[in-house]
């Protein structure tokens, strides 16, 4: 680290705050020389001082008042591009571990604070800022389905607006149907650059650039990156420049939704692979879960777990003669969700160019698509805390 970093310690509990440095001291062997040390009593003395907190790791208790803290926390971390923040708590829940992280946490320590525990989130903090690895964070889902017209765009197109609204976190939504993509269309945009400019230019812009170049939906944190104009332009993108498009934008974005197109060719390998989610569609007839079997077999194949594949089924209706059990059991998979059957909400949507919760937020298809949203958003956090926590 060529510039010290500081270091903030929120918390009202004086024994705490000494504990903390306690361990601190024990951590490394003069803490002093690794960080300015500042504590408070208030995370809004931070805030009302409109203290500098670039380049600086915040260890603030939210045990108490811990809504409103969640809530300055998003602020500070939408403003501030390099600050690193460890939550504490004497509420250990996975709800709160949860809700913490996705406020713009990077670790949570439970109260009463254990040593091996703290010196663990100190750590991964700074081996995280030694790295330089904080678009780890950035979390990739793909639709895929090797069936047309199952409705695979319009749940990627739904879920990144969810995403980007419930998060209020930058989402990228991504047509990689290069040929024939719709999700420009489905949100009534004509994008000034589409993925064949974005392929060959990404490289040489600034995260600023880069923003400015995408397209934003509305007034929203949402940005598409449409298919080429040209269809011969498609032709001419490659596996490599998908992988480099998906990399520097881990940098930038909280969330990338990619809608993948039913070819299977290196291409689309690319983007599954370098997915942390994806969401297997599927509708409730014959064809379509014989088509769903194949694609858990290229899965297979391609050695993803099962906890990356989700079983999505779209246009459910309870009253189906082929029922979830029999799927699950030809499929081999769990089904994850279920979006319900609403052609009017769905085809206004469509014809409109809006997500369906425009047309009524209220209608049973855009309760679940927020519902949807907010649990690929809890279980990739989960997931997080299984890897970090275990």
């Amino acid at each position: 680290m060529t510039e010290k970093l500081r270091l903030y310690i929120v918390d009202k509990e004086e024994n705490s705050r000494n504990i903390i440095k306690n361990y601190l001291s024990e951590t490394f062997d003069n803490y002093e020389n690794e960080f300015i040390l500042e504590e408070t009593q208030s995370i809004e003395n931070l805030a009302k001082d409109g203290l500098e907190l670039e380049n600086t790791i915040l260890l603030i208790d939210i045990s108490e008042d811990t809504e409103k803290n969640l809530e300055i926390i998003k602020r500070i971390k939408k403003e501030t591009k390099k600050i690193f923040i460890i939550t504490l708590s004497n509420k250990a829940s996975t709800e709160m571990i949860i809700k913490s992280l996705r406020s713009g946490a990077k670790e949570f320590v439970s109260k009463p604070i254990i040593k091996t525990e703290f010196q663990d989130a100190i750590k991964n903090v700074l081996n995280e800022i030694k790295n330089n690895e904080t678009e780890s964070a950035c979390k990739i889902i793909s639709t895929f389905s090797n069936k047309g017209g199952i409705g695979k765009t319009s749940i990627a197109v739904n879920l990144a607006v969810e995403l980007a609204q419930m998060s209020k976190e930058k989402v990228a939504l991504i047509d990689l149907n290069l040929q024939l993509g719709d999700v420009s269309t489905f949100l009534d945009m004509m994008p000034s650059f589409a993925m064949d400019y974005i392929a060959k230019n990404i490289e040489n812009l600034t995260e600023d650039e880069l923003l400015k170049t995408l397209s934003r939906y509305k007034n929203t944190s949402l940005y598409v990156i449409a298919d080429p104009l040209n269809i011969d332009k498609s032709q001419e993108i490659t596996a490599d420049e998908i992988k480099n498009i998906l990399t520097t934008l881990k940098k930038t974005f909280s969330y990338i939704v990619i809608d993948i197109g039913t070819n299977i060719d290196s291409k689309t390998i690319t983007a599954l692979d370098m997915s942390d989610l994806i969401l297997l569609i599927a509708i409730v007839n014959l064809p379509a879960i014989r088509s769903t079997q194949r694609c858990m077999e290229l899965f297979n194949k391609l050695g993803y777990s099962k906890d990356k594949i989700k079983l999505v089924l779209n246009r459910y209706m309870e009253n189906e003669e082929i029922k979830t059990t029999d799927i699950e059991e030809v499929v081999k998979q769990k089904v994850y969700w279920k979006i319900p059957n609403n052609y009017l909400t769905m085809m206004t949507a469509i014809n409109k160019g809006v997500p369906v919760n425009a047309v009524n937020a209220e209608a049973n298809i855009s309760i679940n698509y927020k519902e949807f949203a907010s649990k690929i958003a809890d279980y990739l956090i989960t997931q997080n805390i299984n890897k970090n926590y275990n």
